[in-house]
């Protein structure tokens, strides 16, 4: 929200309290008290009037401070901030006093407080640089007729009359800033005015599903606004240097963690608001839906599943979309036995072919439904103001929201879903949650205002902790849609409802991109886009980008995705890269691990992994596949892919093709190929099996080395499906070249890609060539193997 108009005036009708200088301050323990005011001097009334804040500075962890602030401490209710750990300790900080200022230390992370002159908070690293500067940190007034609300709650763009926090923190020359949520505009934030408002809004607008109020600076740093109701960013917009959030309300509460590097602030940030779980193997194999408007029942699912088999394409799970209950009457979660007149048969008929299923889900009752009268008699909805049950025709004929907030209600909608659970349903989509509104009443008293994007990480946590507690840890999921900060323990998440056209692909990868920029990990898309139907050249072209995302579903609103339709080169493109995902995911499991364990997205901008590399600041038609893979999807109808490689010796995974890092390539791709390139120094581990997404310690196992500089060092991990923990590591000194692993047995050979020469090899023999490279076998897994390149 914008306050000013230019730089030297506020906008009509705001008053800006600016604090102006420091008061007085106090230590206690490890926290940093401060007392701040709006006024310079210490005489007349300026000793005993103005504005006070105060101020708490303390640290969670090494290299991450939090500063919160309040004006008037109102009696809070329910779910006032996001579900951090906030129990998490730190007792590796320092606070000193001097004459002219009070420092604050955590690890590598400084906060310098004057106590003299103009109030400021600079934040440095270990070497006394800044990490940037918070200014005008203000209380402000809007006064004024409040403008209409929108028919869901949200008021109209522009200035909203209230109280509000607001924070500036300076902007570097060239500064970058990412994240945000799921953003489908520009990847860089600069020059853009975002609110964190849930909206249902689809991929083409500036509103968004799942808004997140962190982002990541280029500067190395990351900010968490712990608000969960409206953040107002202004990046380089009302002030072109700086970075402005804004809150409404009494308290501003805000953590900067430092990296530097974007997986280290990432690291840190997921460790205080929780990190994904482990995903079940069939979860990254190819998902098929029945599409939402389309006309279905036992019949054409059956058609669609047997039509995938006979095309030799392998499914791992068939979704029913919003139709396999009986309309306007979602949710009854009851099956519509028109279509479907044995639903307990066939799931079990389906299930025999191997598949999992998935049944789509929303928060909200129709009124229709014959959990209408139970839920209101219970007591299970949101309310009005008058104790009556909030109702309205938005999606279902006067449908009522579940109230999370309400353990009974809670108890009861997860009953609802554990009967499907029993008849052999394996997860849900959890379609929506962002049509929440603010005139309403929750049981535990929460502020509206702050449960409109909550309300979403209610929802998904209760579908997602009844899948866990039914199937088990690591073999629980959902595919939501609705977002807020830490909805990353309740994975997966999909990009909502886009166009079947090359520019929404595009705009759909930039909101993955600043998605997992904000600390979720897994990603996914409707191949072949949403709305309407895409020509088969976009169609095969998606594919391949879907194929080799996280996640992989084909889903659209009237019309199949099934390739067939398309044309016959769509099967042969389908059968190729999900074969191709099924080997690659060794490295899919590794990716997930490193999310579990750290924090870091599976899918990840370049800037990420590359924030040194100024020409990778500005990329959003690219991205890695954890650390090794970079893939560039093909957006464009001849063939043509511009895409940018950073510095290295890359390897082009399907054809071993050399090319060297450094500068930009434009080229023209056949629908089997894109630019999908091995990093150099990294493994990529690939299985033998290409039927299913599935790998055991015992199961035969490829490692895929990249280019090997003089000195390489690399390490993987990889969690097999029956829960076995493999590491390899492997180093490089001169030409002599040493790999180990603690497992004890397996199957285990190593290609060295693009290479076709090798000197004395110890605990191992050569393979038969390869066009793709040198393939070593692993006699012994207890002992290295070690083996000599002929490059100097």
């Amino acid at each position: 929200m914008k306050f000013s108009q230019g730089a030297w005036r506020y906008a009509e009708g705001v008053n800006s309290t600016l604090m102006r200088r420091l008061h007085h301050h106090r230590i206690h323990g490890n926290t940093l008290f401060l007392c701040v005011l709006d006024r310079h001097g210490m005489l007349g009334g300026d000793s005993f009037e103005g504005t006070v804040l105060e101020i708490s500075i303390t640290s969670p962890m090494r290299d991450a401070i939090r500063v919160h602030t309040h004006h008037h401490r109102p009696a809070e209710f329910g779910h006032h901030r996001f579900d951090l750990d906030y129990e998490l300790t730190n007792n590796h900080v320092t606070i000193a006093e001097s004459e002219s200022e009070i420092v604050f230390t955590t690890g590598k992370l400084k906060l310098r407080v004057a106590r003299t002159g103009a109030f400021r908070l600079r934040f440095e690293d270990q070497g006394g640089n800044l990490i940037s500067l918070g200014s005008d940190l203000a209380y402000i007034e809007v006064n004024g007729t409040p403008p209409e609300p929108r028919s869901h709650g949200r008021l109209r763009e522009g200035l909203r009359p209230g109280r509000y926090l607001m924070q500036r923190l300076s902007l570097g020359v060239g500064e970058t800033i990412y994240g945000m949520g799921e953003r489908f505009g520009p990847l860089v934030k600069n020059g853009q005015s975002v609110s964190i408002w849930n909206e249902d809004g689809g991929t083409s607008s500036d509103l968004a599903y799942k808004n997140i109020p962190f982002y990541l600076s280029s500067r190395g740093y990351g900010l968490l606004v712990n608000h969960p109701g409206q953040v107002e960013f202004e990046v380089a917009t009302e002030r072109v240097s700086q970075v402005q959030f804004s809150v409404p309300g009494e308290e501003l509460d805000y953590y900067l963690f430092f990296g530097p590097r974007p997986t280290e602030v990432l690291e840190k940030y997921t460790r205080l608001s929780g990190r994904a779980p482990r995903l079940p193997n069939w979860s990254f194999g190819l998902w098929l839906s029945t599409s939402f408007t389309t006309k279905y029942d036992e019949k054409t699912v059956n058609e669609f599943v047997d039509g995938m088999q006979s095309r030799g394409i392998p499914l791992s799970v068939f979704h029913f979309d919003c139709f396999w209950m009986k309309q306007r009457h979602w949710c009854d979660f009851e099956w519509n036995r028109d279509a479907f007149p044995d639903p307990v048969g066939m799931l079990t008929r389906l299930k025999d072919k191997g598949l999992k299923i998935c049944v789509w889900i929303n928060p909200y009752i129709s009124q229709l439904s014959p959990l209408f009268v139970e839920g209101r008699e219970q007591g299970y909805f949101l309310k009005r103001a008058d104790g009556s049950v909030y109702q309205r025709d938005a999606w279902q004929p006067g449908m009522a929201l579940v109230d999370f907030t309400n353990p009974a209600a809670i108890d009861w909608y997860q009953s609802k879903l554990r009967a499907l659970l029993e008849m052999g349903v394996d997860c849900f989509k959890t379609d929506f949650g962002e049509l929440v509104p603010l005139d309403v009443v929750y049981h535990d008293r929460s502020d509206p205002s702050r449960m409109h994007n909550f309300y979403s990480y209610l929802y998904n946590q209760c579908v997602f902790e009844l899948l866990e507690s039914f199937h088990g840890p690591g073999n629980a999921l959902v595919f939501a849609r609705s977002a807020t900060a830490g909805s990353q323990k309740f994975p997966v998440h999909w990009g909502g409802d886009c166009s079947a056209t090359f520019e929404a692909m595009a705009e759909d990868l930039r909101g993955g991109l600043s998605f997992c920029s904000s600390g979720p990990a897994f990603w996914s898309h409707d191949i072949g886009g949403f709305e309407g139907t895409s020509n088969a050249a976009n169609y095969k072209r998606w594919v391949a980008f879907g194929l080799l995302s996280t996640h992989s579903r084909l889903h659209g609103s009237s019309s199949y995705r099934v390739p067939w339709l398309f044309d016959e080169e769509s099967v042969a493109v389908m059968r190729h890269f999900t074969k191709l995902k099924h080997r690659l995911y060794p490295h899919f499991a590794a990716t997930a691990q490193d999310a579990h364990e750290h924090g870091w997205p599976a899918m990840r901008s370049m800037f990420i992994e590359f924030p040194d590399d100024p020409a990778c600041r500005q990329l959003d038609r690219q991205y890695l596949l954890g650390s090794s893979l970079l893939v560039a999807p093909i957006f464009r109808e001849d063939g043509i892919c511009d895409y940018y490689v950073p510095d290295g010796t890359w390897i082009d995974f399907q054809t071993s093709r050399i090319v060297q890092g450094g500068r930009w390539y434009s080229e023209a791709f056949d629908f089997f190929h894109l630019p999908l390139l091995l990093r150099e120094n990294s493994i990529v581990p690939v299985s033998s099996n290409e039927d299913r997404p599935r790998w055991n310690a015992r199961d035969p196992l490829t490692l895929h080395v990249g280019h090997l500089t003089q000195s390489a060092s690399c390490t993987l991990r990889i969690i097999s499906d029956d829960g076995a923990s493999v590491d390899f590591s492997l180093h490089r000194n001169g030409r002599q070249v040493r790999i180990e692993s603690d497992a004890l047995d397996g199957k285990v050979s190593v290609l060295l890609r693009a290479r076709q020469g090798a000197g004395r090899i110890g605990n191992g023999r050569m393979a038969k060539e390869r066009p793709e490279g040198l393939q070593i076998e692993w006699t012994d897994m207890s002992l290295p193997l070690t083996f000599e390149l002929s490059d100097p």
